[in-house]
């Protein structure tokens, strides 16, 4: 199905869905956001480093209508919580629930602009959940541009970008801005060159016969609990690493870097300040990479960066790291982990001629073992750069 079909299809499903909870109706409106698959840059947005992620063509599609109060009333697709809430009620809801980046949107929404018109609304998504693939930060950007356009508003992507990374704390992740900016402003056919500090989003052609192959681990870690608080350890030990080289950012670290004390730095922090510069580093040589249409040193840096984040962060785990042995084993160029780790999917780059023997062999020496759990929609994709949600 192509990507056009898929979104259509999306939308109808969340207008259906809209309407079987709250009624038919006129005035249903749609935004469609796309997840994103991080190719390179992990754990780096937030101390403002360039990234290099790209956005896919599966994502959430969000119906909605105005209200004639300033009630918010929503449903998923993917939830069994329906979500009820006055606009300006920002009381959490219990950890690792939908509802809290609903809260999250309301709350970046009324930090930038006047929101007085509640909305009743449907979540439709075709992308896996905890997987690593953006499927919160989609929910969190959609729900705010839909907020937002029912009150007259359209948004501009800086606009956004400057409220979103703090909104994403609300649900208490201490992350950057690097998914926000990829689903709001990715470019069909290109990864995203992302820069921070100030704002720079540079697309990047992809070589026609490059392709990059999702693989799903069937394990997932949600951002929440545990799993949440070793993601805003990983960020205190960064911070903390800065604080005792006495260094004002990483973007000053990498102009020194090996003649810096790390000596001095607690095992955690040292390895947490290796991998961010290295991976910097890692970030700037893919770049080049695409542009040479060097398939070979692309795939070598997605490799290191995986290695990095294994032995490094320590934030992959058995399946992940057996997943992406059995890609590189099946004919893979590289693979590494993708998205904030403990879980979730593997991110491959294959050529166009092998790309489908790549995907059987997946089949065959992973999948084969957890059929019960392998879903191959949703588990095993090609991923498409495909235009964010206000890239036309």
């Amino acid at each position: 199905m192509s990507l056009a079909n898929l979104r259509s299809f999306l939308a109808e499903e969340a207008s259906a869905l809209l309407q079987d909870h709250f009624g038919p109706g006129p005035g249903i409106q749609t935004v469609f956001v796309p997840g994103r698959v991080n190719l390179i840059g992990e754990h780096i947005d937030y101390y403002d480093l360039p990234v290099l992620p790209m956005a896919i063509g599966r994502g959430i599609c969000i119906a909605y209508r105005h209200r004639p109060d300033r009630k918010v009333c929503a449903v998923s697709n993917s939830q069994r919580t329906k979500a009820v809430f006055e606009l300006s009620h920002h009381e959490k809801a219990p950890p690792g629930s939908w509802i809290n980046y609903l809260l999250a949107a309301e709350a970046v929404a009324g930090n930038g602009w006047i929101i007085e018109t509640g909305i009743d609304a449907a979540v439709a998504s075709n992308l896996p959940s905890a997987a690593g693939l953006s499927s919160s930060s989609a929910l969190l950007v959609g729900f705010t541009i839909a907020l937002l356009r029912a009150n007259g508003v359209e948004p501009s992507i800086r606009e956004l970008m400057a409220l979103l990374p703090e909104g994403e704390q609300f649900v208490g992740t201490r992350g950057g801005g690097m998914d926000h900016a990829a689903v709001l402003a990715g470019c069909p056919r290109c990864a995203l060159h992302i820069r921070f500090s100030p704002l720079q989003l540079a697309p990047i052609p992809i070589p026609f016969d490059w392709r990059f192959l999702v693989a799903h681990s069937l394990t997932t870690a949600e951002k929440s609990g545990a799993v949440r608080e070793k993601y805003n350890a990983l960020r205190m030990a960064g911070t903390g690493a800065l604080q005792k080289l006495c260094l004002p950012s990483y973007a000053a670290a990498l102009q020194n870097y090996e003649n810096l004390p790390v000596e001095n730095l607690g095992e955690s922090e040292r390895k947490v300040f290796r991998h961010v510069c290295k991976e910097a580093q890692r970030v700037g040589g893919a770049v080049e990479a695409l542009q040479a249409n060097d398939f070979a040193r692309f795939g070598s840096l997605l490799n290191q960066s995986h290695e990095s984040l294994r032995d490094g962060l320590q934030i992959s785990n058995d399946p992940v790291n057996t997943l992406v042995e059995t890609v590189l084993q099946a004919g893979a160029e590289g693979a590494r982990m993708t998205g904030a780790g403990f879980g979730g999917c593997v991110i491959a780059l294959c050529h166009a001629h092998n790309i489908d023997s790549v995907q059987e062999a997946l089949r065959q020496r992973y999948y084969a073992k957890q059929l019960d759990q392998f879903d191959s929609d949703n588990h095993l994709f090609i991923a498409e750069p495909s235009a964010g949600a206000l890239i036309e």
